[in-house]
């Protein structure tokens, strides 16, 4: 399955999320994370800033963050969940305060 890549340009940060491993029947759910900006320093973790939702409400906390520590204008890395038993109709990824923007949203349908 191809996911479909969700970019998010709110100034001062853009965002973009692709799915990399998101379906039923594996242990771990897989993000690729690209964080951009031409001003500032990129000092969130992401292991603090975002979460995974899913249709009934219940948020889901990453479990591993493979990529760069803070700093820098360009951040990009594989952000790891536990999969989601059952499967959802959908998840959204939620990203809080990265930029200034209280929160920004990203979302699949999986069924």
């Amino acid at each position: 399955i191809r996911w479909e890549i969700i970019t998010d340009s709110q100034p001062p940060v853009t965002v973009r999320v692709t799915p990399i491993e998101l379906n039923q029947g594996v242990d771990l759910w897989k993000f690729d994370i690209v964080l951009d900006t031409h001003t500032g320093s990129l000092d969130e973790n992401p292991l603090q800033v975002i979460t995974l939702v899913d249709d009934k409400g219940s948020k889901y906390t990453p479990i591993l963050w493979e990529g760069p520590g803070s700093g820098g204008h360009h951040k990009e890395g594989i952000l790891v969940f536990n999969a989601i038993n059952p499967t959802p109709k959908y998840v959204e990824l939620k990203i809080k305060n990265v930029g200034g923007v209280p929160e920004r949203s990203f979302k699949w349908n999986i069924k």
